[in-house]
């Protein structure tokens, strides 16, 4: 595999890049990635896919838009990295604990190893164990060391051999509840789990009951969560230096995408395409390092397009090669299907550096409504992609799937995406 034997693709969930101190954000939120950026590839301008876990990380993963990513009923369509890797003989290994990209969506598919933190199928006493352990520690979903422990568990336990690890951190999306001393970092005000879940529920429900103090509060613990997940990140990357693997491997390390607080009015990642919920970090380190910033507008959909080119693999992707981009003009897609009362909408929006152009396509009439479009040039860009889309989206959206478990239903109410 060309210079590196390996690739890490670490990834954040609802991380967005303009808290991160090294994307200029006023708070020391990021020692470690800070470090990291400094001997990484930063691109400065990179966009999400789309704005919510169910498109973006099927997006992430496979390269492609999530209409083709993706079905109507967001089961895995399309081959990721990982079953490419696999094929070229590659260990792949992936750790998460998101119940939406899940094995019961398929996303366990080309990975020798899948742990999504769920039990589905299991013994029942398995299951009953693990709802017993999600209260006690009153989550539902594994924190960042556990992610790592088990991340580090598999490599262990591979004979040398060239691997593909996906490790992704839920840390960062609400309900923000950082642990320990990070519960205070930023904030004298001490909230109990219930009363964190409460305040994230309800600035989804009724954004416009959120005061000035509580929105300063969800901030404060939003970024209490990104610190604590960095440290967490700086211990795997100590834990694979001592491994003599950091130096063997491509490294990269996104969100999935962001968190918005009220800048829209609204409040966490609905599926919308403005900038507090697309716009996130994306750093990329090659063995030895480099230090290099690039502003070229790029896309989480270029991460899978890099990976197969380092190492060797002719395969058609969406996406484009990130090693050796120059600083010049790119036009970068995103889409995000509407859901509940919009769910007749499909919204669509690209990014280039001569601005943003935004469109709304009822799915009934294909009539489309742009706005908030620098130039009419883009206009006509976004217009003819569009266009193009329609031809390529998987069928008929749909919001119900019979094959969702109960246990995932139950994590998703904890998460803020059911009443």
């Amino acid at each position: 595999m060309t210079d590196w034997e390996n690739v890490i693709l670490l990834s954040a969930d609802a991380l967005r890049a303009d808290h991160l101190s090294c994307y200029g954000y006023q708070r020391d939120t990021s020692p470690i990635l800070d470090e990291l950026a400094q001997e990484s590839i930063r691109f400065t301008n990179t966009y999400s896919a789309s704005s919510h876990t169910r498109e973006a990380v099927p997006a992430l993963l496979t390269g492609e838009l999530p209409d083709v990513a993706i079905d109507s009923n967001y089961r895995l369509a399309t081959e990721t990295v990982a079953s490419t890797l696999s094929q070229e003989g590659v260990a792949t290994g992936g750790f998460h604990s998101n119940p939406f990209v899940s094995r019961a969506y398929g996303f366990d598919d080309g990975f020798d190893e899948f742990d999504d933190d769920l039990h589905l199928g299991q013994h029942k006493l398995i299951a009953l164990a693990q709802r017993a352990l999600d209260k006690l520690r009153n989550r539902h979903y594994a924190r960042a060391p556990e992610i790592n422990g088990r991340a580090l568990s598999w490599l262990d336990s591979l004979d040398d051999e060239p691997f593909f690890l996906w490790a992704h951190y839920m840390d960062t999306h609400g309900p923000y509840e950082p642990p320990s001393k990070y519960a205070t970092l930023y904030t004298d005000e001490e909230l109990s789990g219930r009363e964190a879940q409460n305040l994230y529920r309800r600035a989804i429900k009724n954004p416009n009951s959120i005061t000035g103090d509580e929105q300063d509060l969800l901030i404060d613990l939003y970024d209490a969560e990104i610190r604590y997940n960095d440290a967490q990140i700086g211990w795997l990357l100590e834990e694979l230096r001592n491994r003599d693997l950091l130096e063997r491997s491509l490294l990269v390390f996104t969100a999935d995408h962001g968190d918005a607080f009220g800048e829209h009015d609204y409040y966490e990642h609905p599926r919308y395409l403005h900038d507090e919920i697309t716009h996130v970090p994306l750093l990329v380190r090659p063995p030895g390092g480099a230090n290099q910033e690039i502003t070229t507008p790029t896309s989480t959909v270029d991460i899978v397009a890099t990976i197969e080119s380092a190492a060797g693999i002719e395969q058609a992707r969406e996406g484009s090669s990130l090693i050796d981009i120059a600083d010049e003009d790119r036009t970068v897609y995103q889409q995000a299907r509407g859901e509940n009362e919009h769910a007749h909408l499909r919204r669509y929006a690209l990014r280039s550096q001569e601005g943003a152009c935004f469109c709304e396509r009822n799915r009934d009439t294909d009539a489309l409504e742009f706005t908030d479009c620098t130039s009419r040039m883009l206009r006509e860009r976004l217009e003819s992609h569009i266009q193009t889309r329609i031809e390529t989206e998987s069928g008929e959206e749909t919001t119900d799937d019979d094959e969702v478990d109960e246990e995932i239903d139950r994590r998703l109410e904890a998460l803020g995406y059911k009443e």
